[in-house]
């Protein structure tokens, strides 16, 4: 597109994870490298993207119905629809009138490439849907320099071959692929030249990287990246327990770079409940993982994803989960209902749970999730001493901020701070928020 053409304008929408958003974050540079202009999505463009999830069926509702609503925004417009939604279900956004393009998982940068022929011929009559087979696809190489709020996602893996009972991942998202070692260090040296002071390193199987590039594993990465002069921070992506073994932990413990924060795939604390999940570890093992690290890096924090009403969970069952739980003594607990997925196996099983015990399960755990946070920063607050934190988001009167071990900070303060590191002194809890003030201003 030559600088006498017009310049179409794109918005891109991301729903999901932070893959998706990596990955759409690759998606708007790569059409801007071919002239387009971004705009913001509440704005009227010529070109609409949206990057879909399909993780649970409500996932699946938001995707058909964001995109409507991008074609009533603009009936003209250029709307393309790509993703884990749009992987598995390709004809059903194909047959949504105004759809123009749809595009699959395996090359997304195709999106770009795509739109500029459209652009260039009009819109089509009949959508361009292009949905390849995941079987033994490559990894994608795309890579990212922009980055907000000081904080960057750089995917280093694609695709699961879990085959939890659950799940429609692997189906939307094909077989296990890494990027090379010296093309991820390549993309975190680059986006820490350029002042980028957190990148958190994401998969659809964060913990899988190496497991098609021979002998490496996610820990001889990690050493590498350690390696990089003038590195901020890295944080991992969700983990199941079976990643944290003791060459792992011996390996990453003195890294100076990586945070003391990881986020667990648990999805329940009963080992009867994760053997029908068919996960890879039992509620021993995972507790045993995490004692494992606790011993090595003291100051490490815990998040968690978990699943209530799991097909065929009992009574007995939730209580067991919800005292792991308890145990565990997790930051936070992001808890999910049970969502059916057509063609999983769990969709199949007996003993389905009624909806209103499934929420009835989430406010227990929910309940857990803010007790414990509040206990971990209540021992904060009993022996103050500053923090260290890295400044986010700036409201009227505060910053947002976290802690290397993920604790989330409210500074107050009407003087403008650095998007960077510096110091804190906790005041009080807000819930599950230290309130802060700047040790320098």
């Amino acid at each position: 597109m030559s600088s006498t053409e017009k310049k179409f304008t794109f918005a891109a929408l991301t729903l999901g994870c932070k893959v998706n958003q990596y990955e759409t974050e690759a998606i708007c540079e790569a059409l801007e490298a071919v002239g387009f202009t971004q705009r913001p999505s509440h704005e009227v463009c010529d070109l609409y993207i949206l990057n879909t999830c399909t993780v649970t069926a409500e996932s699946d509702r938001k995707s058909r119905q964001m995109t409507r609503r991008l074609i009533q925004k603009n009936p003209d417009a250029i709307v393309m629809i790509t993703g884990c939604s749009a992987q598995a279900h390709a004809e059903d956004f194909a047959h949504i009138d105004g759809v123009s393009a749809v595009v699959g998982n395996r090359q997304k940068l195709r999106v770009a490439e795509i739109a500029r022929e459209l652009m260039e011929r009009g819109k089509p009559t009949s959508p361009v849907v292009e949905v390849p087979d995941l079987t033994g696809a490559d990894f994608e190489s795309m890579s990212i320099t922009r980055f907000v709020r000081a904080r960057a996602y750089v995917k280093i893996q694609d695709g699961c071959e879990s085959r939890c009972a659950y799940c429609a991942i692997p189906a939307a998202r094909g077989p296990v692929r890494s990027k090379p070692m010296d093309e991820v260090i390549a993309e975190v040296t680059a986006l820490t030249e350029g002042g980028c002071r957190e990148i958190v390193l994401t998969g659809i199987e964060t913990g899988a990287w190496g497991r098609d590039l021979g002998s490496l594993r996610l820990q001889d990465l990690l050493v590498e990246i350690d390696r990089i002069p003038h590195i901020g921070r890295i944080r991992l992506g969700s983990l199941d327990p079976t990643v944290m073994t003791r060459d792992f932990v011996d390996k990453i413990k003195d890294l100076k770079s990586l945070a003391p924060h990881f986020h667990l795939s648990m999805q329940s604390g009963c080992s009867a409940t994760l053997a029908r999940m068919r996960r890879k570890y039992n509620a021993r093992q995972a507790e045993a993982a995490m004692a494992r690290v606790r011993a090595a890096i003291p100051a490490v924090q815990f998040t968690t994803d978990m699943i209530v009403g799991f097909p065929g969970e009992t009574r007995e069952e939730f209580a067991e989960s919800a005292d792991f739980a308890r145990r565990a003594e997790f930051l936070h607990i992001h808890v999910f209902p049970y969502s059916r997925r057509e063609g999983t196996p769990a969709a199949a099983m007996k003993d389905q749970i009624p909806e209103a015990i499934k929420h009835e399960r989430v406010a227990v755990l929910s309940r857990i999730s803010e007790e414990s946070c509040g206990a971990i920063l209540d021992r904060v607050l009993a022996s103050p001493t500053p923090l260290t934190v890295l400044t986010e988001t700036v409201g009227e009167g505060f910053v947002m901020a976290h802690t290397p071990n993920f604790l989330e900070v409210k500074i107050l303060t009407d003087c403008p701070l650095p998007r960077a590191e510096i110091t804190v002194l906790p005041l009080r809890r807000e819930g599950e928020m230290l309130i802060c003030a700047p040790t320098e201003v």
